[in-house]
């Protein structure tokens, strides 16, 4: 990694402001956090700034205010469980205190106040509309908080807003929290020297979203898997027809492109080899195994792939040293629909000889599910960024930080 870390700088009394991804889903009511997987995310970095004695300044978005006040998404419920997470890994009582603004003479207070090891959560970001304008008075305002910065929001730094990027024109060093830090590792680490043979799986189900990242893992990997809805794309363009199968009928010649690309590089481009269709997107729907060489009847639809294709994909997993998987095989919401979804994520765990990175909202409660996530290396918290940055895009959360 090319920037500075956490464990790079001195935090001793010093206040850090540290943004983190505290966008949890609540209840409707706003009242309780249904999972708090980003929290737990990131304690490491928190406890670091802890035992280092840091004055700690957190800061988040949550949901979608829109530049407005709305109690509906408030963080003071994060603050809460915070507290009790902290004192379960630490053994200590930690009283997370909360600030009902992230800017103002409140705020300002409230941190200039703070002792070595304790702990301020900013109210939500976004009920200012400068955040996401990346307005550089209100940078300047949350710069003013404190006097070193750290960014431990992977899922936040494709976006350039007030607290990713502006702020760090106002404060520095600027450095990446210990999960930043471990994102950047295994992402860059699988795109600029990955130990071979190197597999990548995409799915989901739209080409549209992908294609870019399809281009740039064409010249890096040995095989490229293609599951779930954008495969019948790429069917389509093999002459296929596809029945009622979702088609990006604007993405065919792209699908074409991407198969010409991967033939003149020596890619193994896996599609799928036969599906399970369905005669209606309905949990409960009719289905067949069918073979997808030959054209689909009129009114059936693929929602999964079937089980050739299951033993395709684990043969190749298997042997595989490095693996990044994205998005699921098919309709992975209704439990007879996730079958190749789940074997994926069992033929990458299963590989314990191979660095495994896995990312995008599916893919990893897919993982979750099996119960196997302690058994992958990597598990990506960011779904667009981590997207981003397999498309080689630079992501502006990160180039803010200052180089080593």
């Amino acid at each position: 990694m090319s920037k500075l870390s956490i464990r790079d700088i001195d935090l001793t009394n010093k206040r850090v402001f540290i943004r983190v991804d505290f966008n949890v889903p609540l209840t409707e009511d706003g009242s309780t956090i249904t999972d708090d997987t980003r929290i737990k995310a990131t304690l490491p970095t928190i406890q670091y700034a802890l035992q280092h004695k840091a004055k700690i300044i957190l800061a988040s978005h949550l949901g979608r205010p829109k530049g407005k006040v709305n109690p509906k998404y408030s963080l003071r419920p994060v603050a809460a469980r915070l507290s009790e997470l902290l004192a379960k890994a630490t053994g200590q009582a930690i009283s997370v205190a909360f600030a009902p603004d992230c800017i103002g003479e409140e705020a300002a207070s409230l941190a200039n106040q703070l002792q070595a090891g304790q702990v301020l959560l900013l109210e939500n970001l976004r009920y200012h509309a400068e955040e996401e304008a990346n307005d550089p008075a209100f940078s300047k305002a949350l710069a003013s908080l404190a006097e070193l910065y750290v960014n431990d929001a992977f899922g936040s730094a494709h976006r350039a807003h007030a607290s990713t990027e502006g702020i760090t024109h106002f404060l520095t060093p600027a450095v990446a929290g210990l999960l930043m830090e471990k994102e950047i590792t295994y992402l860059g680490k699988a795109l600029e020297s990955p130990e071979k043979p190197f597999v990548a799986i995409i799915g989901g189900s739209k080409i549209s979203g992908k294609i870019d990242v399809i281009d740039n893992l064409l010249d890096k990997v040995d095989t490229l898997v293609i599951v779930g809805g954008m495969a019948y794309t790429f069917q389509r363009a093999l002459g296929v027809t596809t029945g009622k199968s979702l088609v990006e009928e604007d993405k065919i010649e792209m699908a074409k492109a991407a198969l010409d690309k991967a033939k003149a590089k020596g890619v193994n481009l896996l599609l799928p080899v036969d599906n399970i269709l369905a005669d209606s997107f309905t949990p409960d729907a009719k289905t067949q195994t069918w073979d997808c060489s030959v054209n689909f009847p009129a009114n059936w639809q693929g929602l999964d792939i079937g089980p050739k294709s299951i033993a395709a994909i684990e043969a190749v997993v298997a042997t595989a040293k490095t693996i990044v998987w994205n998005g699921p095989a098919g309709v992975f919401e209704f439990p007879r629909f996730a079958i190749g979804t789940n074997a994926i994520a069992k033929a990458v765990a299963a590989n314990k000889g191979a660095i495994s990175i896995i990312g995008g909202g599916d893919s990893v409660s897919a993982i979750n599910k099996t119960g196997l996530a302690d058994q992958i290396t990597h598990i990506s918290t960011g779904g667009g960024a981590s997207l981003e940055f397999l498309e080689g895009k630079k992501l502006p959360g990160v180039e803010a930080l200052t180089n080593k």
